[in-house]
């Protein structure tokens, strides 16, 4: 690999070797075993990957944790994944201690002063318990032959109930073979994997929460890679633009919130930076409103690509700048090596432009299932393939269009609605910053439309005006029957919607799933 940095430190390939086989004799000394899992509640940290690869030598699951938990979130995951040891920032620890399991093991990870200022806080180390820093910084390098580094157990955001750990539980050089394509198809980097251009000229940085899936294989393939990364502790538009200018940011993977908040930024502000390192920025996680990625090609040039794929099933579509401004609102012709349809209630496949249910896997890719929950991983397989939950069509150019979650489909009066489409107009709209639709109770239609709407900063926005627009492209029924404002939307840490949250108080009491 090139180098990894975070703040005032960077490490070069030898050294960050170093500090993982030191962390491998750590993790080994505290008892951990092939096949035991260890949970990492971190911040995006140089200690993170450190432990993460340092578990991998030994065959160990690392299973990153949303520090964002309540305790009891937090409680449940660490009983459910049945990690062997809890390695936390010194600052997460008292929130979730009387959460914690009784006799997991704890190491204190020291807070590092580039994350104690990007979130404003100061980090006491708390006393009796052991300090990664100090172990590591004492151990003696593991030399002995590695084990075959497992995939890490990522637990999905839980939008359904509890979260569910996602786990493959054999992992071999084939199937991770056809994931390094898969991977390499999706960051732009096939060219420097088969040896036509050189790994160490990619310099990338990590700027979503490195306990997310997108993120974590992000992070962790570039390194593999060895591709030149940045671990930024905490997502700022303006500061990503100094990166890219100071570091030469050639290759990064985002979310389309991160789009929004780029844009936002004044004009001056924005053409202060030069960019023109950037070669290949791609997006996924969420929909991105037409006119924001519109606007990102326009500024950033065609190097504004996107992909389509889940935890469980894979990155399984891909689309360039070019196709997009071909065909605006898709996600992506099918990736090679992999399988995607788009079926009925009856698992056929239907005609191009009819929507159905989106199913895929990639080629080789190895088993998952969910961790003590066999029945939920059951119920994901359809027609042999991995259904994400999502309701789309295929158009006549094999393109793939997502129209909604089928559980966010609304049924009103006996006509599917796709919150989707509706959203697609609003955010065309003037002074529309984003949207969220959903289904609320109607005592005559079974569900109506709702649409709760966040303007743009300094905008005044009217329910009946909108609706008036909405008329001009929408079939009535689908107009939104009430539109309420909001000065932020709920977000997963993805970046999508939390439509639960939004949609939960409407329907308390009535024995509907939410």
């Amino acid at each position: 690999m090139g180098w990894i940095s975070s703040g005032e430190r960077t490490l070069d390939a030898v050294e960050f070797g170093d500090r993982v086989a030191r962390a491998a004799t750590v993790l080994e000394q505290l008892g951990i075993r092939k096949g035991d899992g260890v949970a990492l509640y971190l911040r995006n940290d140089l200690a993170f990957f450190e432990a993460s690869f340092g578990a991998g030598l030994l065959g160990v699951y690392p299973v990153p944790v949303n520090w964002h938990y309540t305790a009891d979130e937090a409680g449940y995951l660490l009983r459910d994944s049945g990690v062997k040891l809890l390695l936390i920032h010194a600052d997460l620890l008292p929130p979730i201690a009387d959460a914690i399991p009784e006799g997991l093991r704890i190491v204190v990870v020291a807070t590092p002063p580039e994350v104690c200022a990007a979130y404003g806080i100061t980090a006491a180390l708390p006393a009796g318990f052991p300090l990664w820093q100090e172990l590591v910084d004492a151990a003696a390098p593991m030399t002995r032959e590695a084990e075959v580094a497992p995939s890490t157990i990522i637990y999905t955001s839980g939008t359904t109930g509890r979260p569910k750990g996602v786990w493959r539980e054999t992992f071999t050089p084939e199937q991770g073979a056809a994931v390094s394509r898969m991977l390499g198809w999706t960051y732009g980097y096939t060219d420097y994997l088969e040896g036509r251009a050189d790994p160490a000229e990619i310099v990338t940085a990590v700027i979503g929460p490195v306990y997310h899936a997108a993120p974590n294989a992000h992070s962790a393939f570039s390194i593999r890679c060895g591709a030149n990364v940045v671990v930024m502790p905490r997502f700022d538009a303006e500061e990503l633009l100094e990166l890219i200018e100071a570091k030469r940011i050639t290759h990064l993977n985002m979310v389309p919130i991160m789009f929004n908040r780029l844009l936002r930024l004044p004009e001056e502000v924005r053409r202060r930076y030069d960019l023109s390192s950037l070669k290949f920025v791609t997006h996924a996680a969420a929909p991105c409103p037409p006119p924001v990625k519109r606007a990102m090609i326009e500024w950033w040039g065609p190097i504004i690509n996107e992909y389509y794929g889940s935890t469980e099933m894979g990155n399984v579509t891909s689309l360039t700048a070019d196709e997009w401004l071909a065909h605006p609102g898709s996600v992506g012709r099918v990736m090679p090596d992999v399988d995607v349809r788009v079926i009925d209630d009856e698992g056929n496949d239907v005609p191009a432009g009819t929507i159905g249910e989106v199913i895929g896997r990639g080629r080789g890719a190895a088993e998952f299932t969910y961790r003590n929950a066999p029945e939920k991983r059951a119920a994901m397989e359809k027609a042999g393939l991995i259904t994400p939950g999502d309701m789309g069509y295929f158009d006549a150019d094999g393109f793939l269009y997502l129209c909604d979650r089928k559980t966010d489909m609304i049924i009103s009066g006996g006509a599917n609605i796709y919150p989707a489409e509706i959203e697609a107009e609003l955010h065309k709209m003037p002074g529309v910053a984003d949207c969220a639709v959903f289904g609320i109770p109607d005592e005559e239609f079974g569900e109506s439309v709702m649409a709760v709407v966040q303007a743009m900063p300094g905008q005044m926005l009217d329910s009946g005006a909108l609706r008036a627009e909405l008329r001009r492209s929408l079939a009535g029924y689908k107009v939104p029957r009430r539109i309420d404002f909001a000065d932020d939307l709920p977000r997963e840490d993805s970046g999508k919607i939390f439509k639960r949250k939004l949609r939960a108080p409407f329907w308390e009491g009535r024995g509907t799933a939410i």
